[in-house]
């Protein structure tokens, strides 16, 4: 009898099987044929036909900033994940701890709940990502200090300050890593008017993004469609203008961070000068996070050994431990 924890995000769906660790890390797309609406690809494979489909198959991101945008798409996916994972002879009717952003409605959890049951669970928790990615990250939550993450996935920035295993302030807001995507989309259109896919941005965003000193010389070919002409096209950019580009989403995120310190109890606020902020998720690792943050916010700032995985790690810790759970 194995138990299972799900990173529901709204780029990727990472999977964690107690006793064998991370066993799903797959994109969260979902490909479908629009007339029959039967499920062609889920994760890797789905992901690989964005903006390449023929006009009957349509691939669709189920989650949008952090929550469910289509529920049957959700089920269908969250069911194909379990499946790939039952097939392994592992699990009849699992114990599930799926993460959610730290600010959505009770309406969407309780969305996420239901999808979550169905796929045969014998119970199923549901902890908040920030908390969840603290204890991924080594954080050690349950003392009466305080810790504080900010966690920028792929539809949401999860900014939260814990002690005694809960949160006492946080937000989340809807600037992440898919936000940045679709500022560097917009840059190269406006300033080349050149037109690239989400796929094209996001590599660019991995290969040369930055949030802070972006180098000139630090450069990447990119191809697209020109916009004049309508033909095929190859530009130059490099990190100085990508950095130009996110600068309106990362003052967002900036902010949102400043507004969670201005009201963090002062006691708490003593232990985050200490100890620092911990940044997680894909989106921080875009290059500079700390050194901008450390720089706007005068507290340390350091990025989590693995920000990828820590809220898959942090539900193997709760899933461990699960009295927490039960509380």
């Amino acid at each position: 009898m194995k138990d299972i924890g799900i990173d529901l995000g709204t780029a990727n769906v990472l999977v964690y099987v107690k006793g064998e660790g991370i066993v799903v890390n797959e994109p969260s797309v979902v490909a479908i044929d629009s007339e029959t609406k039967k499920v062609l690809a889920v994760g890797h494979d789905a992901s690989a036909m964005l903006g390449r489909t023929p006009g009957k198959i349509k691939a669709i991101r189920p989650m949008q900033d952090g929550v469910i945008a289509d529920f049957e798409m959700t089920e269908m996916m969250l069911n194909h994940f379990i499946q790939k994972i039952k097939g392994k002879g592992v699990i009849s009717k699992p114990r599930i701890l799926i993460c959610c952003p730290a600010n959505i409605t009770q309406v969407e959890k309780n969305a996420i709940k239901e999808a979550t049951e169905r796929t045969g669970a014998r119970k199923v928790y549901i902890e908040e990502e920030p908390k969840v990615a603290a204890i991924g990250a080594g954080m050690d939550i349950s003392k009466p200090s305080a810790s504080m993450v900010v966690d920028i996935g792929g539809g949401t920035t999860d900014i939260a300050v814990l002690s005694l295993n809960g949160i006492v302030t946080s937000t989340s807001v809807r600037v992440a890593g898919n936000t940045f995507d679709q500022d560097i989309i917009k840059f190269i259109k406006e300033k080349y008017k050149l037109l690239i896919g989400d796929r094209t941005a996001e590599e660019i965003k991995i290969k040369i993004g930055s949030v802070y000193e972006g180098d000139k010389e630090n450069r990447l070919e990119v191809k697209g469609r020109n916009i004049t002409t309508g033909l095929p096209n190859t530009i130059v950019v490099n990190s100085k203008e990508i950095e130009e580009s996110l600068k309106g989403s990362v003052d967002v995120i900036i902010k949102a961070v400043k507004n969670v310190l201005e009201i963090t109890p002062p006691e708490l606020s003593a232990d985050i000068m200490d100890k620092g902020i911990v940044l997680t998720g894909g989106g921080a690792m875009v290059n500079g996070f700390p050194q901008l943050l450390t720089e706007e916010l005068k507290v340390p700032v350091f990025i989590a050994s693995s920000p990828l995985t820590c809220v898959a790690e942090g539900t193997g810790i709760l899933l461990d431990n699960i009295k927490i759970l039960e509380q």
